[in-house]
């Protein structure tokens, strides 16, 4: 059996739907909140960055 794809007016409306449902729930985050974000995000960078590094320069000593 082959299934019956929504067309592009569907998926948009239930796009539309969906975000105005996450739309309501939204709230601003506290100080304390934003600040936990904030480093979790700089840990994770930093994280990344380190491991670029260490890659290259493993590349760069193998080379």
């Amino acid at each position: 059996m082959e299934e019956i794809k929504p067309g592009i007016g569907t998926r948009l409306t239930s796009f539309i739907v969906q975000s105005k449902r996450v739309w309501h729930v939204l709230r601003k985050p506290t100080g304390e909140e934003f600040k936990a974000i904030a480093k979790v995000s700089a840990i994770g960078i930093l994280a990344l960055g380190a491991l670029g590094f260490i890659i290259s320069d493993l590349i760069k000593l193998l080379s």
